[in-house]
Order: C-alpha cells, then structure tokens, then sequence
C-alpha cells in the first residue's frame, strides 16, 4: 500500500491535464519521448520532459532505453491503489444505499 507522501506525489502528477494526456496516450501501449513531446506541442521538450518526471517519480510511468528511443510505459498500480483507497471505499455504502432504493421501488 502506498504511503501517504506518495498518494501526494500521485495527486501533485494528476492535477496536471496536460500529464494526465500523456497517461491517455500511454493506454494503449507505450510511446517514444518524441511521440509524446509532439503529442504535447507548443510545449518545449524541456517542459515536456519535466512532466514526464513528475509522472515517474509519482510512479505512474517507467521508461526503458531501447537504442536511441526512450519508450515510456503506463504503470497502473497506483492508479489502482487510488481506487482501492479513495474512490471504491466511498463509492460501496453509495451503491448499496441505491440498491437497496430500488428493491423497494420494485415491491
């Protein structure tokens, strides 16, 4: 389970839309830098780059050097962890509450 100080860097990397872009262009399969330095125009590589840090550190993606491509993965175990954390433990008493809504609109 992740810490608290890692929830934050998780939360600090998907406040941003432009890095929550790169985790959409990463969902279907990995991508080069360059294909997502382009996917993320008019910024500069530099800054591009500096959102792909912020997303690695947080955990959200790895990189592995093939040649001279940097290809970038999606890693959703933290996002999962958030789920399993945040947003299944406040959604479960909701649904059983409407469930139980409509078992007695049906009688």
């Amino acid at each position: 389970m992740s810490s608290d100080l890692e929830f934050d860097l998780i939360f600090k990397a998907l406040s941003d839309s432009r890095r929550r872009l790169v985790l959409d262009l990463l969902k279907d399969g990995p991508k080069t830098t360059g294909d997502i330095c382009t996917a993320l125009k008019p910024l500069d590589r530099c800054t591009a780059m500096q959102h792909l840090g912020v997303l690695e550190r947080a955990g959200l993606i790895f990189s592995k050097r093939e040649g001279r491509f940097r290809w970038n993965y999606l890693d959703v175990v933290p996002i999962r962890e958030i789920y399993d954390r945040w947003i299944n433990a406040y959604a479960a008493p909701s649904v059983e509450m409407l469930t139980a809504l409509r078992k007695n609109f049906k009688k």
